[in-house]
């Protein structure tokens, strides 16, 4: 009996399978290059002839045009791991496709994939238990390990000429936006200026508009000023409802614009009242009230984004108004010295000098557009692990000493699981040796010779022991200052393990129609992918990520 329709597509059991671990495995191949200190960088051109050069796994599988739903499973781990901890978005895909390929020779062996799946998880959740067990505490006032966790993230990126600066400025940054409830990195503001080399990036304890003065009457700088932050328009008030005004004699026309100057009068004079020297304002400025706020000396700045306002809030201490008529002197901020400079040829409001700079800016300079983009995205990601670490005080050595470490673990765990979830439990070991021998490969470097000498250091009980790309030497990682947040690595091992379990439950793809609740699970074993609406899109093959690729 035929219930599909004639237009509709279907490929299950081992087909299926065999398509969905194959699609994974290609996305982690795509970016298993870039990993590690040697790793290389790729050029992703669209159809417009727009480039980015990057060796970030986050961005090169956002920017690659990818078909295949199992595919883009994999890629969704890339996208978890930015969100959560901001860095090790390629550690994580290619120990999903390793996985995935451990997987699959488990199941040319006949071991089920709901067997395998089970495996996987318990090993999963051993492997969290050893690496918080043997994690390194760290606190706010190591500055040089925070500073070594920053120099990490750079690593490999194009920032790294430079990292022992920047890493300088990225831990100065959070350590000053650091407070009671937390660390929101969204206190962190980047400006990107092209034009002078990486070593000119600054950090400025304050924050950067990248606005103008609205009138050229209005002083360059205030020293000592006092900040109104009003998150409206000085222009004159409009009827909710059309409305029309008829006017019989030039008098009366008079009397009109003479009243509405009079309420622009009123609004700067409530302004220069509160004190204020300086006025962020969210919305327009009216001509005439820009020209009565240049003659009471007060720098004024119109369409200042909510995101400004919010930052000038933190950094000087004043509190957005809404309304002029509500301003008083308590909601003034203070700053030592508002100014309009010239940065890279652009003009830019500078609010310096603040009290408590508990929002800050980093301005990142580099020859060409491509070096501050690929700069901006190794500093993102170093905000993301400095932010991490003051929040879990807990890291790890990095250099593949993790990954050892627990697959010797692993294999011994193994030992104790019974039924044939120990063969997953040991694949699980061996998928995630993956790490240091891609480090070996992209280094150059033998990676059984590499494999083997790490294996033999942690099995005399050196767990921070890891591989040096520049040497190929094994040294101890913590004394050598590279180091990343635990969470990084949990978060990798959760996410990657999740999506290759999920991949490997599927034994049917369908092509469905419109869907109403996303994928369909069957809780007796296997699982029902649908591809998405109408078609089977790049079902067949990689489809547009063959072309990307």
């Amino acid at each position: 009996m035929i219930v599909l329709s004639d237009d509709s597509q279907r490929t299950s059991g081992k087909d299926a399978q065999e398509m969905n671990i194959t699609a994974g495995k290609a996305v982690a191949e795509s970016v298993r290059t870039t990993l590690g200190p040697k790793g290389m960088d790729k050029m992703l051109v669209d159809s417009s002839g727009g480039v980015v050069v990057t060796n970030d796994g986050v961005t090169i599988l956002k920017e690659m045009d990818i078909d295949h739903p199992a595919a883009n499973m994999i890629v969704e781990v890339s996208e978890t791991q930015e969100e959560e901890v901001g860095d090790g978005t390629t550690t994580a895909v290619v120990i999903g496709g390793e996985l995935l390929d451990q997987a699959e020779e488990l199941v040319d062996s006949d071991v089920h994939p709901t067997t395998i799946a089970q495996g996987y998880r318990q090993a999963a959740a051993k492997a969290k238990e050893v690496l918080t067990e043997e994690a390194i505490d760290v606190s706010e006032d190591d500055y040089e390990l925070l500073t070594q966790i920053a120099e990490t993230a750079m690593t490999g990126k194009g920032a790294e000429s430079a990292k022992d600066q920047l890493a300088n400025l990225v831990v100065d940054a959070m350590l000053a936006v650091k407070d009671d409830t937390g660390i929101d990195a969204d206190n962190v503001s980047i400006e990107k200026v092209v034009g002078g080399s990486i070593e000119n990036s600054e950090l400025v304890e304050g924050v950067i508009v990248d606005k103008e003065r609205v009138d050229e009457n209005m002083p360059y700088a205030v020293e000592d000023a006092n900040v109104a932050l009003f998150n409206g328009a000085l222009e004159i008030k409009e009827t909710e409802i059309d409305a029309e005004v008829n006017v019989t004699d030039p008098d009366q026309l008079q009397q009109f614009l003479d009243q509405e100057e009079k309420q622009l009068k009123e609004m700067v004079d409530k302004l220069t009242a509160a004190g204020a020297d300086v006025v962020f304002v969210g919305d327009g400025i009216d001509d005439m009230a820009q020209h009565y706020l240049a003659q009471e000396g007060i720098l004024a700045v119109r369409r200042a984004s909510s995101g400004d306002l919010k930052r000038l809030a933190r950094a000087t201490g004043g509190n957005v108004v809404t309304s002029v008529d509500d301003i008083e002197a308590e909601d003034l901020g203070f700053a030592g010295s508002v100014s309009q400079k010239d940065i890279g040829g652009d003009e830019r409001i500078f609010v310096e000098d603040v009290e408590e700079a508990r929002s800050v800016t980093l301005i990142l300079r580099g020859g060409t557009d491509h070096v501050v983009d690929e700069l901006e995205r190794a500093i993102d990601d170093s905000i993301g692990v400095v932010r991490t670490t003051l929040l879990d005080g807990k890291v790890l050595p990095g250099g593949g000493a993790p990954e050892t470490e627990l697959a010797l673990r692993l294999r011994t765990f193994a030992d104790s699981v019974g039924g044939r979830e120990q063969l997953a439990v040991e694949a699980f070991a061996d998928a995630l040796e993956v790490i240091p021998r891609t480090l070996a490969e992209n280094a150059g470097l033998d990676p059984i010779d590499s494999l083997v000498d790490l294996r033999a250091t942690h099995d005399g009980g050196a767990f921070t022991s890891g591989l040096d790309a520049y040497t190929g030497d094994i040294i101890d990682m913590e004394a050598k200052g590279v180091v990343e947040p635990l969470r990084v690595k949990t978060q990798a091992i959760e996410s990657a393990t999740e999506a290759a379990t999920m991949i490997l439950r599927i034994d049917d793809v369908i092509a469905a129609g419109d869907l109403a609740g996303g994928q369909v699970g069957d809780d007796d074993g296997g699982d029902e992918m649908p591809p998405g609406g109408g078609g089977m899109g790049g079902m067949g093959g990689m489809g547009g990520m063959g072309g990307a690729m």
